[in-house]
């Protein structure tokens, strides 16, 4: 390579180097003018708005491409943990006493039924074994058993209050509460659940009775239901009102 050359590539180099860090500057100073920008927007649900902007979209394309047909997978009874971790124990009050323990299940204003174990029981059971996932990033393969909420829902006559866009669930103590939407209420997979590993709940899983909803992420699964209503319009959500994802489906 004679000197001419040499200069030649040594000045294309000094000159791509000197673009690269331009560019990489650039980039930098477009993170922090946008980080300060997100951070000076109003909050809306929780969230700041442009974030629940996001979340809300997310949740209308995975409402359009649900499906009863799409089944989380399962798996055999040598696969599950024999002791699940607790994802929280909010609305777990101390206090609670399983003695007196009955569902609500408010058909409408002025109309509950108040539902025991028992009642539950005498239904068909259901049992499922599948990967529990947390929003925290750990997932279990868990052993559930007890009744479709499909099921439930026939017995009770549910067929009205199902064909209202949502449910909500929350705990006695009205510490910690959820809303669903009912396509994923409706989903086979889902259960009013009574068992765990065979055996019935612990009370740190949400003894009597919890949901578990495999569709859902673990922060849907309500341990410990006290009531169950129905609307058109979204029901108060915990996690919802701390800034996450509604929907929070898989």
């Amino acid at each position: 390579m004679d000197q001419q050359e040499q200069i030649i590539t040594e000045k294309k180099i000094r000159n791509k180097t000197l673009v690269a860090l331009l560019f990489f500057f650039l980039f930098i100073a477009g993170c922090i003018v946008t980080w300060n920008w997100l951070h000076k927007q109003p909050k809306e649900q929780g969230a700041l708005k442009p974030l629940r902007t996001v979340l809300n979209t997310n949740e209308s394309i995975f409402s359009y491409f649900f499906s009863s047909r799409h089944l989380s997978k399962v798996y055999p009874k040598d696969a599950a943990v024999r002791r699940p971790r607790v994802n929280g124990k909010i609305g777990l009050s101390d206090d609670f006493d399983a003695a007196t323990w009955k569902l609500h299940l408010v058909k409408a204003p002025g109309d509950t039924l108040l539902i025991s174990l028992d009642e539950l029981k005498a239904l068909p059971k259901t049992e499922i074994i599948f990967d529990f996932k947390c929003i925290e990033g750990w997932s279990q393969v868990t052993h559930w058993g007890g009744v479709r909420f499909s099921d439930f829902a026939k017995r009770y006559g549910l067929d009205e209050q199902t064909r209202l866009a949502f449910a909500g669930l929350s705990t006695p103590d009205h510490e910690y509460y959820v809303g669903i939407d009912n396509a994923s209420m409706m989903h086979p997979q889902t259960l009013l659940c009574y068992e765990m590993n065979g055996a019935p709940l612990p009370m740190n899983q949400g003894y009597p009775l919890r949901l578990i909803i495999p569709v859902k992420y673990g922060i849907k699964h309500l341990k410990r239901i006290g009531s169950i209503y129905f609307s058109d319009l979204r029901p108060p959500d915990y996690w919802f009102e701390q800034g996450y994802d509604y929907y929070s489906g898989l």
